[in-house]
């Protein structure tokens, strides 16, 4: 029935099945404008002759391209930015057309300007680099011995994040993928503040009349913030199963619907990211953590008295609800804890479709009574009793049952991509996560 009429829908708008593909998703076209931009400035340097003055490379015009990308791809993922950002989007009024809300709403898709940022920003300090080369070999005095090679140890360990990024490898080897990031990126930004003195020093310049010291000093207190909110606190974990576990915190902070923590067992160690779910008129908060791997499973077997927390509680997908008038939320298993929060907070009128196995049995009582309290007619879909289901199907007929404006869908990323695609495809604003980071 309805899944008939899914596929008889995304017929009549086979367009949209196209122009809405995970493939052309607003994050890769953000990069794809990094690049675009990047390379017609690059062209039109060549035809200006911007690069090349007097028979030399122009090192410093190239130097602060590298720097400006450099800079919007580290500073576009900074906590305080990304909170800003999603603030902005969501002022905008729910009597605005629905096209305008719906583009609003693809905020957090802002991860295409760092990937973009940071994989233009090292072709550009290779440009340098080659820059820096070519002059020395044509008889150049400068650059330094010390400047070439701190600027080579840069592209190198950029080189290096940048390819454990790459979606294939990052996915498979993602605990390798975060210790890079974190370690190397560390250690780009000591080489980048010792290549800027060096350079400096070579042109005979004052370092505090250098655009690059100030943008690094900006840099450096971007990276360096969060972990100064960095502290180790007390956990109470309810398990009401073997598959997740309830984890509470009232250390006196009591985060917004729609945010994440991280936490760790060690505070340089592995840290992951869950959605807060703060209660109305209750101090502290929770997080659902289920098993899905090695650190949730020794998280869930071992339940710890303490843990770190870092960072600044980060606004997620969840947060742009308040765009619509009316939002169906599709989750499964461990999904129901980034909803949660908005169900108990009642902002925007819902509708709920959480697929799971064993509800009850899994994560207790409790909680799904909570649930089943806080939102108008759940549907809670026991996957043990009665199979999988089809989500976009549900998902539709929701939008139809209940008149609502968009779906918001917590699952992994096949389920994600596959119901954000087909509700998309039929013209219903629909957000998921994207797996940027």
């Amino acid at each position: 029935m309805t899944s008939q009429t899914t596929n008889l829908d995304s017929r009549a708008f086979n367009w949209r099945r196209v122009t809405r593909h995970p493939a052309l998703m607003e994050y890769r076209r953000l990069a794809f404008l990094v690049a675009a931009v990047n390379l017609a400035v690059f062209v039109t340097g060549l035809r200006d002759g911007r690069w090349i003055t007097e028979g030399a490379y122009a090192l410093g015009p190239i130097a602060d391209m590298a720097l400006i990308n450099l800079s919007l791809g580290i500073l576009i993922r900074q906590q305080r930015v990304v909170n800003a950002l999603f603030w902005l989007a969501t002022r905008v009024p729910v009597t605005w057309p629905l096209w305008i809300r719906w583009g609003a709403g693809k905020v957090f898709h802002f991860g295409g300007l760092h990937s973009g940022g940071t994989v233009a920003g090292t072709i550009w300090f290779g440009f340098l680099l080659f820059g820096m080369g070519s002059n020395r070999l044509e008889g150049a005095a400068l650059p330094s011995d010390l400047t070439l090679g701190l600027s080579a140890a840069m592209i190198a360990l950029m080189t290096l994040m940048i390819i454990s990024a790459l979606g294939p490898i990052r996915a498979r080897f993602h605990n390798m993928f975060e210790k890079i990031h974190r370690f190397a990126g560390w250690s780009v930004l000591g080489l980048f503040w010792a290549q800027t003195v060096s350079l400096t020093r070579d042109t005979g310049g004052e370092l505090l009349h250098a655009p690059a010291f100030w943008m690094l000093c900006l840099i450096t207190l971007s990276i360096v913030s969060p972990w100064l909110t960095l502290k180790r606190v007390d956990v109470e974990i309810v398990k009401p199963s073997n598959h997740a576990v309830l984890a509470r915190f009232n250390y006196g902070d009591t985060p917004f619907p729609g945010s994440s923590n991280a936490i760790s067992h060690t505070p340089f160690g592995e840290y992951h990211s869950f959605a807060n779910i703060p209660a109305p008129d209750q101090a502290g908060y929770r997080l659902a953590i289920s098993r899905a791997g090695d650190w949730t499973g020794r998280f869930i077997d071992n339940p710890p008295k303490k843990v770190w927390v870092k960072g600044i509680t980060t606004s997620g997908v969840a947060r742009i609800e308040v765009l619509f008038r009316k939002v169906v939320y599709v989750g499964t298993g461990s999904g129901i804890g980034p909803i949660l929060p908005h169900l108990l907070a009642g902002d925007v009128p819902n509708r709920l479709i959480w697929s799971t196995r064993s509800p009850r049995a899994t994560y207790g009582d409790a909680l799904v009574d909570e649930i089943e309290a806080h939102t108008e007619s759940p549907l809670i879909w026991d996957t043990d009793a009665r199979g999988k289901p089809n989500l976009s199907a549900l998902a539709l007929q929701a939008v139809r049952d209940s008149g609502a404006e968009a779906v918001i869908v917590i699952s992994n990323q096949k389920l994600t991509r596959r119901v954000v695609h087909d509700m998309e495809s039929l013209g219903i604003p629909a957000y998921g996560a994207i797996w940027d980071s």
